[in-house]
């Protein structure tokens, strides 16, 4: 009777390892924080009762904080984990039933006409002595009675087994749920920080198309004063196209990010946002490795989930060795019985039932096995991701560091690049060269401000990837970023 229930807590357990499986990176936390109210998007109810919403026709102030929050809300990866969850859930409470007592109340009345005589019944075939009456070949009956049934697992160890197995098992979606809101915090966040770094980069071409313009003219003018020549104007006007290139390219890569950030999110494609944030810039202080080790074991949700997994197939291997004992349960029913509208009369039945196994060594030994194989492999699999969670720490100190000295260079750059361009300017103004230094001066800042952009985003990616890597990115993205 118990061994019915193997393939449910085998169901939950590979559940939650497909769903394991599918995470490319580690978790995180429940809370995040509020986001702002804003006005509801209106929705479109489509044949079947699905609704779609549609971009609202006013530009959706955002924060970085909104758009986790949204994230977590409406991102289609959380809402399947959480079908999922229901899922497991049900199925541990199928699994919890066979320890409690079934109880069923019945009640059922019938009318039935049978005729004797065709079923070879004959008043002449029937000598009863002292009786002078006659039977009827024609019979109709009139039966109803009511019942109550019992039923209840007295002595059962696999399926106590079974059930700490299946407890275990909702904990391992829990767990996956948690990892998965983790991994879309992460999501958000950085495609939040790789819009600001788009629109950065707009905002340093369209400096740089006005500075273009200016050249232009300037060479222009010189050549109408006669003190100029026709190269200097072709050459400020090639810059001045490239990067005009450069802005269209800039705006609709900027635009594309977005599309990206409203799938994440949840949001119609063509829902128009407006960053409120900046790219933040703080120095992080360094966390020593072994508290961050520590923090990583007891918050990554993805290492519980596995240690869940692991308790899962434990109990489920214990339930497997325990079918060797008898198990004893009770059956029974009381109700009442009797002709309609007459008179009625109490029946039960009370049954004990003692099953032993007998001849089924093979199964046995095969369901062992089976189980002592996904133990075994579970836990290797912990032992392995612990090796991983502190190769991915290091990592991503080392990237924290590396690109906070890279943005440091990279603003050192900029500021050379621009004192390079005003010189160059200052000389060309002055009739001293022709405009090719400022062209090129030029494109030497657009560089080292599209560096600047660049490291700036990557260190601030590195810091989430750390937060990440440690368990805490969902609740603490903030500090991590040092807003």
């Amino acid at each position: 009777m118990t061994r019915k229930f193997l393939p449910v807590v085998a169901a939950c357990l590979a559940f939650a390892a497909a769903a394991l499986g599918q995470q490319s990176k580690p978790e995180e936390l429940p809370t995040a924080p509020e986001p702002q109210p804003a006005a509801p998007a209106p929705v479109a109810t489509l044949a079947g009762g699905v609704v779609i919403e549609r971009a609202s026709s006013q530009a959706l102030p955002l924060s970085i904080d909104e758009a986790i929050a949204r994230g977590l809300e409406h991102n289609v990866r959380i809402l399947l984990q959480k079908q999922n969850q229901r899922s497991v859930h049900g199925q541990v409470l199928e699994v919890k039933n066979n320890l409690l007592p079934s109880m069923t109340a019945v009640a059922k009345t019938s009318t039935q006409e049978t005729n004797l005589a065709a079923m070879g019944f004959r008043p002449a075939s029937v000598h009863i002595p002292g009786f002078t009456g006659t039977f009827p070949e024609i019979v109709k009956v009139d039966v109803t009675s009511a019942q109550l049934n019992v039923n209840q697992q007295l002595f059962n160890v696999p399926a106590y087994f079974l059930y700490r197995a299946a407890q275990r098992a909702d904990d391992v979606a829990s767990w996956t749920m948690l990892n998965e809101r983790g991994t879309v915090a992460l999501d958000v966040a950085t495609q939040y920080l790789r819009a600001l770094a788009d629109s950065a980069e707009i905002e340093n071409a369209r400096s740089l198309l006005k500075a273009d313009q200016v050249v232009l003219n300037q060479a222009q003018a010189s050549q109408d004063a006669g003190v100029g020549t026709h190269l200097d104007v072709l050459r400020a006007r090639v810059q001045l196209q490239t990067q005009q290139q450069a802005l269209i390219n800039a705006e609709n890569i900027f635009a594309k990010d977005k599309i990206a950030l409203n799938r994440l999110m949840g949001l119609p494609a063509d829902q128009e946002l407006v960053l409120t944030d900046q790219a933040p810039y703080a120095e992080f202080a360094a966390l020593p490795l072994d508290e961050a080790m520590k923090l990583a074991f007891e918050r990554r949700k993805d290492l519980r989930s596995l240690e869940s997994q692991t308790e899962v197939a434990d109990r489920t291997l214990k339930a497997v060795k325990y079918e060797r004992l008898p198990s004893l349960s009770f059956d029974g029913y009381y109700g009442v019985i009797g002709e309609t509208h007459g008179l009625y009369h109490g029946v039960f039945t009370a049954m004990g039932k003692l099953t032993f196994p007998i001849f089924q060594e093979g199964q046995l030994r095969g369901e062992r096995e089976v189980g002592q194989a996904q133990l075994s492999g579970l836990q290797q699999q912990v032992r392995s991701l612990k090796v991983t969670i502190e190769q991915q720490i290091r990592s991503a100190m080392l990237d924290v560091h590396a690109t906070d000295e890279q943005v440091k260079v990279a603003r050192s750059n900029v500021e050379l690049a621009a004192q390079a361009l005003q010189d160059t300017t200052d000389r060309y103004a002055a009739g001293v060269d022709d405009n090719l230094p400022v062209v090129q001066a030029q494109a030497s800042l657009a560089a080292a401000q599209s560096r600047l952009v660049e490291t700036l985003y990557q260190y601030n990616r590195a810091k989430l990837m750390l937060a990440r890597n440690t368990g805490v990115v969902e609740t603490q993205y903030r500090t991590y970023l040092g807003r």
